[in-house]
């Protein structure tokens, strides 16, 4: 059997389209349109999986987190914690996009969302000269 795969990578500034188009709804709207695409692929016989980014999204929980820590004293969200927060909620919105264009168009399958974790060496010269900017940029 020949397998056709498709690995589609998502950046997430791709998600913002404009500087007034930055709210979860915005965003959800932007991979909705992508999602479209999509499922034309998996309509040609293709198994999909996604990459996404979330640089801008942790950006903004991050700022939100520091807002409320400001303004209320409530604690301070770990970066590690904001990290899976957006991969869980770009995941669930591409799952829940993507199960929505298939059953609408009646193709039988599911996607799901996985959150995972990487060990970073302590020593990575990245460290020492980051060059991934987190947030607005």
């Amino acid at each position: 059997m020949n397998v056709k795969l498709a690995f589609i990578a998502i950046g997430g500034n791709s998600l913002i389209k404009n500087k007034d188009l930055q709210t979860v709804e915005d965003q959800h709207q932007a991979i909705h349109e992508t999602i479209r695409h999509v499922a034309d692929l998996i309509e040609q016989g293709y198994q999909v999986a996604f990459y996404h980014g979330d640089g801008v999204q942790v950006g903004f929980i991050i700022l939100r987190s520091e807002v409320a820590r400001r303004e209320t004293g409530l604690h301070l969200v770990p970066l590690v914690n904001v990290v899976a927060d957006t991969q869980g909620s770009i995941g669930y919105q591409i799952q829940q996009s993507l199960n929505n264009e298939l059953a609408a168009r009646e193709i039988g399958g599911q996607s799901l969302t996985v959150v995972t974790q990487v060990v970073v060496d302590k020593d990575d010269a990245g460290f020492k000269k980051p060059a991934k900017p987190v947030g607005e940029f």
